[in-house]
């Protein structure tokens, strides 16, 4: 019964599929003609339904002598290829060739499954046996160059990049890919000068100096980094992605000023950036400034956090004992570091039975350990005072 109805199923599956793609089914004179199953599935694939395009499939019959093999896995390949199906799509293409495919497309189709299977040694060999198809598509030498790449072969990889530079001349990812190598292969001048190179003669977008000037950040060259990244701020003064990691690399070089201004100039379009000038100026130990830029914070959490250890920097410990209403409705008080600063700072104003309210909540093991001496030191000023002035 079961397998009645799974047959069943089938059937309805195949007589939705033809009369969906009715045009394919030919008649002539009232005569229905044998459906052409891979004909059928070539328009399916066509038309983006890989799925059904298989369903197709299942019914050609290899045993068949007329039937084309090589074209038939081959469609069978591609369906599993948009499935995201690799490792069949692999075998089917790979059969494919073996009945006799010889559309050197094929070897693009199998480069691109073997690159997904992270078979970068197979990969080039298919791109290699693509013969001229490579010199008509950059996507495939950029292929190759990376399967190179991640096979550790340096060499070999430039050479592919420089050969890809050659035919398509006025193609740039080849010349942005080398930017990236150098980089990595420490050869630092070398990817400074090929990168602005590629930035003068490409249309090159905010994106393409943030992920130069970045490359060469992480390599440390950071002059290098900053001659960029300058260069994008001029060109790109809205994005705020250049102002960040602009500032970011002065921080890499403990120039906190400069990275607290870049910020704050950027924060006057973009307000979210608010909090990380002030926090870097804070940092810089210049608290007034970061207090200034505090104030206009909209996010109560970060502006109450922030604004408590400013105060406390700047040893204003009345006012930030006076935060706790503010802590308190923010729910900041379930952070343990704001209790044990705002317990601080009641301590240092000598409101010592409220501090102690707040030390009863600590419960991380060193946070405890600093409560504990400020109980200490609570007691002394009580016997002593003279010690606490």
């Amino acid at each position: 019964m079961k397998y009645q109805i799974a047959r069943l199923a089938h059937y309805f599956v195949i007589i939705f599929i033809l009369g969906y793609y009715a045009s394919v089914v030919c008649a002539t004179e009232n005569k229905a003609q044998p459906t052409d199953f891979m004909e059928l599935a070539a328009v399916m694939l066509k038309d983006g339904h890989s799925d059904r395009a298989l369903l197709a499939l299942q019914n050609v019959d290899l045993e068949d002598k007329k039937t084309d093999l090589a074209r038939f896995y081959t469609l069978q390949g591609l369906a599993y290829m948009n499935l995201n199906d690799l490792v069949a799509a692999k075998d089917s293409l790979q059969q494919a060739v073996k009945n006799g495919q010889k559309d050197q497309v094929i070897f693009i189709y199998l480069a691109q499954v073997y690159f997904g299977l992270k078979d970068y040694q197979q990969t080039i060999q298919a791109i290699v046996k693509a013969g001229d198809q490579v010199n008509k598509d950059a996507s495939l030498i950029s292929l190759k160059a990376e399967s190179y790449w991640l096979l550790k072969e340096t060499d070999a990889s430039i050479n592919a990049l420089n050969e890809g530079q050659k035919i398509f001349s006025g193609d740039f990812r080849f010349l942005k890919r080398k930017v990236f190598y150098f980089a990595e292969l420490g050869l630092y001048q070398e990817a400074a000068k090929l990168g602005k190179e590629y930035l003068k003669r490409s249309k090159a977008a905010a994106t393409d100096y943030i992920a130069i000037g970045n490359a060469l950040r992480l390599s440390k060259e950071y002059q290098e980094a900053l001659n960029i990244l300058e260069i994008a701020r001029l060109q790109f003064p809205h994005d705020d992605r250049v102002a960040k990691l602009l500032a970011h690399t002065y921080l890499d070089q403990g120039k906190l000023n400069s990275a607290a201004f870049i910020l704050e100039q950027a924060a006057l379009l973009n307000p979210a950036l608010q909090a990380e000038a002030a926090e870097i100026y804070r940092r810089a130990g210049r608290f007034h400034k970061a207090l200034t830029l505090n104030e206009s914070i909209r996010d109560q959490k970060v502006k109450f956090k922030q604004r408590l250890s400013i105060l406390l920097a700047l040893k204003q410990f009345e006012r930030a004992a006076n935060m706790e209403s503010s802590l308190y409705r923010s729910g900041l008080l379930e952070d343990q570091e704001v209790r044990y600063a705002l317990a601080y700072a009641l301590f240092s104003s000598r409101r010592f039975p409220e501090a102690n309210k707040h030390l009863d909540h600590l419960k991380n093991a060193e946070l405890f350990r600093k409560g504990t001496e400020l109980r200490r030191l609570m007691e002394v000023c009580k016997t002593e005072p003279w010690q606490c002035t």
